[in-house]
């Protein structure tokens, strides 16, 4: 089939209609004519890929990874780095009139950086296949749970995309190389960590070649055997700690491995910098940070004067935020309480008192009974940092058209370029 392409989706594809029936394809952009071949038929919808570019957009670039298209990490990587910020701005905006039927007051000017090397976090799979008698590391292939056989990544930063390979020919020479699924990076500033998972124990030869691996290629390894409880460092032990910080806050983040953290810590600068200067707080307020991990808004706010109260549904994060509290010499200006955030209700919101401003920064599923829980004392100011714009716009229809708020400002942020992940930032208030 040939079409034209209308728009793009929230994931990146391209949109057209054949005999009234919308039809999503891969790696088509709005403007072009291609042809295409369908992979899944309803009756409503079609979902395809792209064969041919019959005529192409002068958006179009080159993809710089050799495995876009295969890897099931990035979708966009054919739309230049700007077009791609523009296209997730109409994303959001679309939710919140279509979702919401809501209208920010102003677009805020989107938050971008830099387009490779950003991801600071990451989990590649690790399969051994036996027919083609080959280790293979690298992320799954789009809509299958087969490994990508890669040797570079373009978005990981390049002393870690040098690493595959390497790793691939040490993971081979192991005792347990059939019984290692994945391996997860975890990079700060003063070190870089990888976990193992590992299914069986490590012999004395093992444990000599990943000692040997970590000095020459100056890592850390972890060891996970089991559940998230049982990862524990390897070797070296002495090593640096795993932290980021935000300078312009005067603030040192130590984490674990595995515990949330955002995994472009440049764009989480900036972010930080849009933050603070929508929720503008000021010495004395009493200010609530809702799903606040382990800080990473909480203790820019405190650094401000304000009092903040960090509500977070991890025990294990919790304990994180007061340790990073105590760390940066914030454990007066903060508190800390664990609460399920997705049970709010307008009496448990109640007991946490009453305060100025509040920061919403929640998962995916976003924080409609938090919003729903608000009553009449609830803080004048609200800014949302989502990772959704399909639940914000959601939220923003229940503070806009039946908690009384209105909406002044909205924006993206392009934490995760070359992917249709959109995240983005809202400013209300009542």
């Amino acid at each position: 089939m040939t079409v034209i392409i209308e728009s793009l989706d929230h994931e990146g594809r391209g949109v057209a209609h054949v005999d009234g029936k919308a039809v999503f394809i891969e790696g088509a952009l709005p403007g072009e004519t291609v042809e295409y071949v369908a992979f899944k038929k309803k009756p409503s919808y079609e979902q395809g890929t792209a064969t041919k570019i019959v005529k192409p957009s002068f958006l179009r670039t080159t993809p710089k990874c050799a495995y876009f298209g295969l890897c099931g990490g990035c979708s966009m990587q054919h739309l230049e780095a700007d077009a791609q910020v523009a296209a997730k701005q109409r994303v959001l905006e679309d939710n919140l009139r279509h979702i919401g039927k809501v209208r920010p007051q102003a677009i805020l000017p989107a938050i971008y950086g830099q387009a490779w090397g950003y991801r600071h976090r990451a989990r590649m799979s690790v399969r051994f296949v036996l027919k083609k008698s080959r280790l293979m590391v690298g992320f799954h292939e789009k809509r299958s749970s087969f490994v990508v056989d890669m040797s570079s990544c373009e978005i990981l930063p390049p002393r870690i995309s040098a690493l595959i390979e390497p790793l691939r020919e040490l993971i081979n020479q192991l005792s347990l190389r059939e019984r290692m699924p994945q391996i997860e990076f975890a990079l700060g500033e003063h070190v870089d960590v990888l976990v193992l998972r590992i299914l069986d124990a490590l012999n004395e030869q093992d444990e000599t070649l990943l000692k040997a691996f970590a000095d020459r290629h100056k890592v850390q390894f972890f060891l996970q055997p089991a559940g998230l409880d049982s990862i524990q460092p390897f070797y070296p032990l002495d090593a640096p700690e795993l932290n980021y910080s935000l300078p312009e806050f005067d603030v040192v983040m130590p984490f674990h491995p595995t515990e949330f953290t955002q995994v472009n810590p440049a764009i989480n600068r900036i972010l930080m910098r849009r933050t603070l200067a929508l929720l503008d707080p000021k010495p004395g307020e009493r200010i609530i940070d809702l799903f606040c991990g382990l800080g990473n808004f909480t203790l820019p706010i405190a650094r401000r004067g304000a009092r903040v109260l960090g509500v977070e549904g991890s025990a294990a994060l919790v304990r994180r935020a007061r340790g990073n509290a105590e760390r940066n010499g914030l454990e007066r200006q903060t508190e800390f309480q664990v609460a399920n955030l997705f049970e709010t209700t307008g009496e448990s919101l109640g007991k946490l008192g009453r305060f100025d401003k509040m920061l919403i920064d929640p998962p995916r599923d976003g924080a409609v009974e938090v919003v729903k829980a608000l009553g009449d004392d609830a803080p004048r100011r609200i800014v949302y940092v989502s990772c959704s714009p399909a639940t914000l716009a959601r939220d923003a229809a229940v503070l806009v058209h039946t908690k009384g708020y209105e909406l002044l400002a909205a924006g993206v942020v392009n934490m995760f370029p070359h992917t249709a992940h959109v995240e983005s930032i809202a400013l209300f208030e009542r």
